[in-house]
């Protein structure tokens, strides 16, 4: 078997290996008798039938075929280890010869990261400000959510509820067609065409009106996106929003818990911080993997960015199916092909894989752990909420090797995002002091 490394680029190593007329004779010999004990052969026996005439019965690209299969791994398997090359994943293999066999491979090598000084990365998450304003707009969407809807005798106005019989055509197809259908009257509304509600605001009960809508260019709905509709509307009903006093009354409605405004403000202010301050740390954490991540040189093969698109590609799959739809609807409903969001998402496959590469380098550089009695409490948390009586037999459904190992992955990531605050933090209160130290020096020289 001849070897030949054409080069190393991107860590990747590139591979031609030409296999001996007598290796290929050999394989080819396997090829025979394996498929000779499988073929029906009039005259002979299984596995009885002379080469040449299983080669004529089922045809030397048969054969060929088969010997290539078995042959092909391994001779890779030879040529990276006389190459001395530990593979980071699956090769890449094409055969550009089949008699004798010839094949190229791209073997994917283990990713190189050479930190920078994140050492010296000093930040802190934004502060986080819960106004009176934002507490008084939640409060006041709870008074809409326990509204009431009274009809009222007056022309259609923005806000109000109308009752109305639709009916819809693009291109001579239905598009709506809806009976006692309850719209919203909602200012720059794009449903069921953007300037709906313009043409019906005024409308009085009882009234019927006919009118053309255009979809622009980039209306989510392709089908009509940059086509005309003819609408047919009859109001029926107006209603209008009653909302109701923010009172201890709609407190208790709101929740048994709160018997008060007081305490459903208290509240309302407590999970408003709580929100603000999950979202200040992820912010802070992004930012502060971005920072570790530019200071940081990584190299890795290609083969990685497909692999973590692959990811993504599945998760939103299950998510699809969740809801029950498939990525094909979801691809129709876009107006895109698996090929197009392939690459929009690959700016997003590219930065996880930094990230990914780069934090787990962090985690090896200041030896981060995790315990099996971590992990333990790991799952511990995940049962937490589950019924006492179910609790157990959840937790013995969870502690399996697979759950664990992801779970120890988690837990690491969450760990080195941890120390990298540490680090970050304690720069900033360590620069902070050294200044204290000065203004008081300062003032007793005074």
């Amino acid at each position: 078997m001849k070897i030949t490394k054409e080069k190393e680029e991107n860590r990747q190593a590139f591979l031609t290996v030409e296999l001996e007329p007598a290796e290929m004779e050999e394989a080819m010999q396997d090829s025979y008798k394996k498929l000779a004990q499988k073929a029906d052969i009039p005259g002979f026996r299984k596995g009885k039938a002379p080469r040449g005439v299983v080669e004529r019965h089922l045809g030397r690209s048969r054969l060929v075929e088969e010997a290539v299969n078995k042959v092909v791994p391994q001779a890779y398997e030879q040529a990276i280890k006389e190459q001395e090359i530990e593979p980071f994943a699956q090769p890449e293999i094409e055969l550009t010869q089949a008699e004798p066999v010839i094949f190229k491979a791209v073997v994917p090598l283990e990713p190189v990261v050479e930190l920078g000084d994140y050492q010296s990365i000093q930040m802190t998450p934004e502060p986080v400000e819960i106004t009176d304003e934002k507490v008084d707009s939640v409060l006041e969407e709870l008074r809409h959510q326990y509204a009431t809807w009274e009809s009222v005798e007056r022309p259609l106005a923005y806000d109000d509820l109308a009752v109305i019989d639709i009916s819809g055509k693009v291109d001579e197809k239905p598009y709506v067609q809806k009976i006692g259908a309850q719209y919203q009257v909602l200012k720059d509304s794009m449903s069921p065409a953007p300037g709906f509600s313009d043409q019906i605001i005024g409308m009085k009960k009882g009234d019927e009106k006919e009118f053309t809508l255009g979809f622009p260019e980039d209306y989510p709905n392709k089908e009509v996106a940059g086509k005309e509709g003819a609408f047919k509307v009859k109001l029926t009903e107006i209603k209008e929003e009653k909302l109701p006093e923010m009172n201890d009354a709609l407190a208790a409605q709101v929740s048994p818990e709160f018997n008060t405004v007081k305490s459903l403000r208290e509240e309302t202010e407590k999970r408003l911080r709580e929100n603000a301050e999950e979202q200040s740390r992820m912010d802070f954490e992004e930012k502060l993997i971005n920072a570790v991540v530019e200071q940081a040189k990584v190299e890795y093969p290609p083969v990685l960015v497909e692999m973590e698109t692959n990811r993504i590609l599945n998760e939103q799959n299950r998510r699809l199916q969740l809801s029950g739809r498939g990525m094909d609807d979801y691809l129709k409903s876009i107006n895109k092909t698996e090929e197009q969001l392939r690459e929009e998402l690959r700016p997003v496959s590219i930065k996880n894989v930094n990230a990914s590469l780069v934090l787990g380098r962090i985690t090896e550089v200041e030896n981060i752990e995790v315990s099996e009695e971590d992990i333990d409490k790991g799952i511990d948390d995940m049962t937490g909420n589950t019924a006492e009586d179910k609790r157990e037999d959840l937790r013995k459904l969870l502690d399996n090797p697979q759950t664990r190992q992801s779970l120890r992955q988690s837990l690491l990531t969450r760990k080195t995002f941890d120390k990298l605050v540490e680090i970050a933090r304690s720069e900033v209160k360590s620069k902070k002091e050294t200044g204290t130290k000065k203004d008081s020096t300062k003032e007793e020289k005074k």
